[in-house]
């Protein structure tokens, strides 16, 4: 008998499709568990929102519960040449500023000389001097300096090689550069600092380059006057003229410049209300997360979730609970309420009137006096709870992902069942065509011998 090849060439039966029918039916035993794992990858990605939510209303929450949000101040500059950073350690109050000149730093320059000059011929020390003195207000070209500083100078240094060991020098208090003046090249120094006392003088110690004088321009401190108080400073940036406040100023006043200082109320109410808005987006992904539509049985991710039901108690807990006995300890007695979708609402004419009237009562109310002490830091220390590496969400995480492995294994045990039970099935088929393909042949045999039988006594 020939060997069969291919399923149903002996019997004629359709056993290949026979086999993939089979084969399909098998395989859905696969469904649930894939339809198991692609619901755990939801809620993983469901759980990855739902911190992202979290975090973002730790961020609002943490600005207030620190103090100096509360404390804060803004600074209002009328005028031109002043501007003006108040911190929160500045008194409110209006301030005129006078600026009767700017800090500056001081120049000088050498006599012209080739480029490819040698300066001197063997090693030697260059001098540099510091220090402009004012007297009535002028500059004293024949005062001492008030300090020097002095460098080594190589044997044989041309003018490039003089510049370039000054600049290599981060102690020399200058930077040097080389001027063309047409004529030919000089070596002119510049203070890094401005300031009469950092005010680069005059420079000596090499013979064949000395300084000119006439290109000497001296350095100078600031100078102006605050509500017609003489302040001076070394640079255009006054600290500590008026406490809290930092001033910059860069240009000398035509007429003075009003500067107002007054708690930023703005700032503080928008903190306040960033909170309230951050919070309802958190309620808004959690409801559409845990959302059911019965008429088109379409559910939300984590509904029936009991991380999620853990969270939402917690987090209402502590939005709704009283804090201690202070003048403030209810988010209601600022303006700001629960309506019937469990969102917060705020009530714009009772929050500007705490916010005027009552900061101090507001600071304790929100920060307490310990980091855990008041509103947000009672709620910061649940939400640190829910998101941090150990906290509830990563925990459900790690739980989905186990299921997932699990699941995995699972397939990977159902699949290697699958090809088994369709190798047992292609074995029996294979048999079962190779036992009708025998009996077709012993058919067409005997046919063949009973038509020959009937051929012979039809010829007797």
């Amino acid at each position: 008998m020939a060997t069969i090849t291919s399923l149903g060439v002996g019997s004629g039966l359709d056993l290949n499709g026979l086999l993939t029918q089979l084969q399909a039916s098998e395989r859905q035993k696969l469904t649930p568990l894939t339809q198991q794992q692609n619901t755990q990858q939801t809620k993983i990605s469901a759980y990855g929102r739902l911190q992202s939510a979290m975090d973002r209303l730790q961020e609002s929450i943490t600005a207030l519960n620190d103090t100096s949000t509360f404390r804060q101040q803004t600074s209002t500059v009328t005028g031109e040449g002043v501007s003006a950073n108040a911190g929160e350690t500045a008194n409110a109050g209006r301030y005129d500023i006078n600026v009767i000149q700017l800090a500056k730093g001081g120049s000088v320059a050498s006599n012209s000389v080739a480029m490819d000059q040698v300066l001197t011929t063997a090693a030697t020390t260059l001098t540099i001097d510091f220090g402009a003195t004012y007297t009535n207000g002028s500059f004293d070209a024949g005062a001492a300096p008030l300090s020097s500083y002095s460098l080594d100078i190589a044997a044989d240094s041309t003018l490039e090689d003089v510049r370039d060991q000054i600049n290599a020098d981060a102690e020399s208090g200058v930077t040097a550069s080389i001027v063309n003046d047409g004529t030919g090249y000089r070596l002119a120094l510049s203070s890094k600092e401005t300031g009469k006392e950092a005010s680069v003088v005059g420079f000596s110690g090499l013979d064949q380059l000395t300084m000119d004088s006439a290109t000497l321009r001296p350095g100078q401190d600031a100078e102006l006057e605050v509500n017609g108080i003489a302040i001076t400073g070394t640079t255009n940036r006054i600290e500590g003229a008026i406490q809290g406040v930092t001033l910059d100023i860069s240009a000398v006043s035509e007429s003075p410049v009003s500067l107002v200082i007054e708690r930023d109320e703005a700032s503080l109410k928008e903190t306040i209300e960033e909170f309230v808005s951050t919070y309802n987006e958190v309620r808004s992904t959690i409801d559409r997360m845990t959302a059911f539509n019965g008429e088109g049985e379409t559910a939300g991710e984590l509904l029936g979730d009991r991380t999620v039901r853990t969270i939402e108690n917690r987090i209402r807990r502590d939005i709704t609970d009283s804090l201690g006995n202070g003048d403030l300890n209810r988010l209601a007695q600022i303006g700001i309420d629960i309506d019937e979708r469990g969102r917060l609402q705020i009530d714009e004419t009772t929050l500007d009137e705490a916010i005027a009237t009552n900061v101090e009562g507001l600071t304790s109310f929100f920060a307490g006096e310990t980091e855990e002490g008041g509103f947000a830091g009672r709620l910061n220390t649940t939400l640190e709870s829910i998101t941090a590496d150990d906290g509830i969400i990563q925990v459900s995480v790690d739980s989905a992902e186990r299921r997932i492995e699990n699941l995995d294994e699972r397939i990977a045990r159902t699949e290697l069942s699958i090809e088994r039970n369709i190798e047992r099935y292609r074995s029996q088929f294979a048999q079962l065509d190779g036992m009708i393909a025998q009996m077709n042949s012993t058919g067409a045999y005997l046919a063949q011998q009973f038509s020959m039988l009937s051929a012979m006594q039809s010829n007797n």
